[in-house]
């Protein structure tokens, strides 16, 4: 199976990576939601909390933009993509493991979020 551009099966994949990343995407904006839920109840959040939900919930705009010129067979882009879909998740997780720093709801939330990555990283180390 091709992950480089110009097949329809290239496509395929591509639009296996997109949905994906947007899942990504969707449960982050779930995360900010509920972090915004918790503020508007009164209880605490941290500053960490709303930067990182942030941050990560953009990234899917870049994410996407990797998508679409990796489709059209920009290597730099599958490789950029790649490369983050492989990250994201250890440095989510290692940070999350870090005593004291955010609560395990929010832990567990971002956990699930970047678990949509991992397809992602297998799917772009697939073929050239």
């Amino acid at each position: 199976m091709a992950v480089s551009g110009g097949g329809s099966r290239s496509g395929d994949v591509f639009d296996t990576v997109r949905m994906w990343v947007d899942l990504f995407g969707a449960v982050g904006a779930v995360v900010l939601g509920t972090v915004a839920a918790v503020a508007v109840a009164g209880l605490p959040t941290t500053p960490f909390m709303w930067v990182r939900g942030a941050v990560l919930l953009l990234l899917v705009v870049l994410l996407r933009r990797y998508v679409a010129r990796a489709r059209g067979g920009d290597g730099r882009a599958r490789e950029r993509l790649r490369k983050m879909s492989t990250v994201l998740p250890f440095a989510v997780v290692g940070v999350d493991l870090l005593p004291g720093l955010c609560p395990a709801w929010y832990a567990v939330l971002q956990g699930l979020s970047v678990l949509a990555l991992v397809p992602v990283a297998v799917l772009t180390r697939r073929g050239r």
